[in-house]
């Protein structure tokens, strides 16, 4: 069977993956209306091409966080990679250097950051909140001194939202699967018990390691780490604007992909009044609903930077380990690049000129089929 785009390998990881794994992977929280939202979102973003403009040397080059990337995006921090393949996060890792594109290495990573980093390419820590506040710095500097160039801080996880796929097949974690950063085994190897569980083990587990974020806490940190500083998780303009002020490095705009807050607005949504009030005091990405390289095209008309992508790259990896990713790395990169050329881009930085409108969905609205104000480029954007 050919695998021509994301959609091809989200199949073929569906068939090579245990039901309990596949679920935990691809699953939402709740009744998982934000997740399928966020597909639907995108699909109804329509982008209005240029015409008449020479793109024989469209390139899809840009910079990430300071760093040069092959195209805008990085791969999305998801924890316990080698639930999915062996070498985990390192055969991750591995092909998002081959691709020219930043690896964002979890706290709940299964294999240890400095292996991650010790890979190569551009690496970026996604960082919770601990209880134990020593060890949580302490990760922080670990990561400094492995040569991460970001800290990524999840600020959408006070708890874990409560996942009915995994509270159903009540999911824990096999004995070969850790987290690495942390060290041992515990809560989230115990399948929980009882005839009606409340939780996965894996959601106990966070709820005892994990702290809300605070902008206190954030505060502190900002004067413990040299390194960027990006808050993940943000959705309200209101937020982005104070973490301009704080002066934070970079925010991405994100619902956790559906799997927090269900109900939480698509990320697309929100991100054009989020640009508009951040108005480049700070770096913009986007998550949550990134299937194709034109939804990146997307995101950047809309006001994005760049994107991060997770489960389509863990669907290479169920299907093909660091081969697999890399191939749907290339499958998007090839997407990515025709969009723009046919948008009538040169180059990333040029789709920030586009004009998009958007459909309303009758399924998403529930108004009927019609179409809704145009969005301007980045001079008009509303």
């Amino acid at each position: 069977m050919t695998l021509s785009c994301v959609a091809d390998y989200e199949r073929a990881a569906r068939r090579a993956l245990p039901p309990e794994t596949w679920d935990f992977v691809a699953g939402g929280s709740g009744a998982e209306s934000t997740m399928r939202a966020n597909l639907a979102a995108f699909a109804s973003v329509f982008v209005i091409p240029r015409a008449l403009r020479d793109v024989t040397g469209c390139s899809t080059a840009a910079s990430l966080l300071g760093s040069p990337v092959s195209m805008p995006l990085a791969a999305a921090p998801i924890a316990y990679q080698r639930l999915l393949h062996p070498e985990g996060e390192l055969a991750a890792a591995r092909a998002a250097k081959t691709a020219g594109v930043p690896f964002t290495v979890s706290t709940m990573s299964s294999v240890a950051l400095e292996e991650v980093a010790a890979v190569g390419g551009t690496t970026w820590f996604q960082l919770y909140r601990l209880r134990d506040e020593r060890r949580c710095l302490e990760l922080v500097e670990r990561a400094e001194a492995a040569g991460c160039e970001a800290i990524m801080v999840t600020v959408d996880v006070p708890w874990m939202g409560r996942r009915l796929r995994d509270v159903r097949n009540r999911f824990a974690l096999p004995e070969s699967v850790t987290a690495a950063n942390l060290g041992g085994r515990g809560a989230a190897h115990r399948r929980p018990a009882g005839d009606v569980p409340a939780a996965s083990a894996v959601a106990v587990h966070t709820a005892l390691e994990f702290a809300p974020v605070t902008w206190a806490w954030v505060d502190m940190l900002r004067g413990r780490t040299r390194l960027p500083l990006v808050l993940k998780g943000i959705l309200d303009v209101a937020d982005a604007r104070r973490a301009a002020e704080a002066g934070i490095d970079g925010i991405v705009v994100s619902n956790h992909g559906g799997r927090q807050l269900d109900g939480a607005v698509p990320s697309i949504d929100v991100l054009p009044e989020i640009a508009a009030a951040v108005a480049g005091s700070c770096e913009i990405l986007l998550d949550s609903g990134v299937r194709r390289g034109e939804d990146i095209v997307k995101a950047i008309a809309l006001g994005a930077s760049g994107v991060l992508v997770g489960r389509p790259l863990m669907y290479g990896l169920a299907v093909g380990g660091e081969d697999g990713v890399r191939d749907v790395l290339g499958l998007l990169a090839t997407e990515f690049h025709g969009a723009l050329g046919l948008a009538g881009c040169g180059s990333p930085r040029e789709t920030r000129l586009l004009r998009t409108t958007f459909a309303r969905n009758p399924v998403r609205a529930g108004i009927g089929v019609g179409a809704a104000p145009i969005r301007g480029g980045a001079a008009g954007r509303d």
